[in-house]
């Protein structure tokens, strides 16, 4: 297949169902691929690394939107929604912006939320006990998977428990913005969930700045409202958006991948629960072979710049095959194998360089508590029908997943 060809087929139904068999392809052109004018895709995992890790080549902020972008990208309120947010900022607003969240976003807060991780993982672990105890199916994806990163995020940010229920509803249509969109009446859902968090979130804002507390919302209320030139009120709410969505919806589908590869692969749940195996590299091993992230998208900022041997003049837009690049024979030995045992796995899945994920700590956190709790207190836990993917492209996970768990 040609390039282009490729780059179709993954964005259709069979493509976003399984792609690896197309990333065997690309793989086959090369680590860089001269696509088309001004095009260039890249599946190999040291390219896509530097690449990553170079700042020249940078991500669709505001000027390179408003070059491209018609009027009804324009005008969607989704689309910019997290136009002001450290995943679509450049330097030097990306720098400011993203020193200000680590500040705040640290591994001491992440560690404080642990007991609350175990009391949500407790809670929903009992939620399907109770749902499946007759030996009836349930949603893992929507009882289990989807809840818990909800859950953790709203502690985090200190979105009251009566609210969160609403809130899985609001990021799982807004998630649609992170993804690829060809049509976009797509994303009328999008829009009206950002439009009601929009809302929400004012007034929350509103209400932390009279009554603050110790969460992360009241944090960056104090780092805005001490200099505004900080962080403004704008980069406050995109951000806001931002947490939400990528700390539910990419660890919601670490979950469910790593479900369905235990289905697959029963040894490995035995390993896990004798102790052969460690859960850790279970999970690193997940992110490699069933990535929640498959793709990313970079812009080159300047000329001069080249991707391998391939020129990448200003204006060139980089196609990361992070789903690729985690399964390139030439970094990982038989990398279609899903093997836990690996060493020095470093999937590229939170991404590298200046926008590697601020939240892959807690992912991992959440991983590390959930799937021994999980794995522990259903001994007997079995796929109950066929899945469904959620068929987006970008974030690969399942919008159903069928179990029983007695």
């Amino acid at each position: 297949m040609e390039p282009l060809e490729i780059m179709g087929a993954l964005l259709t139904t069979e493509g976003r169902d399984d792609p690896y068999p197309l990333y065997d392809q690309a793989h086959r052109l090369g680590s860089v691929i001269d696509a088309a004018d001004g095009f260039v895709m890249v599946p190999s995992y040291d390219q896509c690394n530097q690449v990553l890790r170079n700042a020249s080549f940078g991500v669709w902020d505001v000027e390179w939107r408003g070059r491209v972008w018609d009027d009804e990208q324009q005008r969607r309120p989704s689309l910019r929604s997290m136009e002001r947010s450290v995943i679509y900022t450049n330097a030097p607003d990306h720098g400011r912006m993203r020193s200000l969240i680590s500040s705040v976003f640290t591994p001491r807060r992440v560690a404080a939320l642990e007991p609350a991780i175990e009391r949500a993982v407790e809670a929903l672990l009992d939620r399907l006990a109770e749902a499946g105890a007759d030996g009836a199916a349930v949603d893992l994806m929507d009882d289990f998977a989807y809840r818990l990163p909800v859950s953790v995020i709203c502690d985090l940010l200190g979105i009251p428990p009566a609210d969160r229920e609403t809130f899985r509803v609001l990021a799982t249509e807004l998630a649609a913005v992170l993804d690829f969109v060809d049509d976009l009446s797509r994303l009328d859902g999008a829009d009206a969930a950002w439009l009601e968090l929009e809302l929400y979130f004012g007034g929350l804002l509103a209400e932390r700045r009279m009554r603050p507390q110790d969460d992360l919302v009241s944090a960056l209320i104090a780092v805005c409202d001490a200099d505004d030139s900080r962080l403004s009120a704008a980069e406050l709410l995109c951000n806001l958006a931002l947490l939400l969505i990528a700390g539910f919806e990419t660890t919601a589908n670490l979950f469910g991948n790593g479900v369905r590869l235990l289905f697959e692969h029963p040894e490995v749940g035995a390993g896990l629960r004798n102790g052969d195996l460690r859960y850790a590299g279970f999970a690193e091993e997940v992110l490699r072979y069933d990535s929640p992230v498959q793709m990313t998208t970079r812009i080159a900022l300047t000329d001069g710049l080249s991707v391998g041997d391939v020129p990448a003049p200003a204006g060139t837009e980089v196609a990361v095959m992070i789903g690729a690049a985690n399964r390139d024979a030439r970094r990982y030995e038989d990398p279609e194998r899903f093997d836990p045992t690996r060493t020095e796995i470093g999937p590229l899945s939170f991404g590298a360089g200046p926008h590697f994920c601020v939240g892959s700590i807690l992912a991992r956190t959440e991983a590390a508590i959930g799937f021994p709790r999980l794995l522990a207190r259903f001994p007997a836990l079995a796929p109950a029908g066929e899945p469904t993917r959620n068929q987006r492209f970008i974030l690969r996970g399942y919008e159903r997943l069928p179990v029983t768990v007695t």
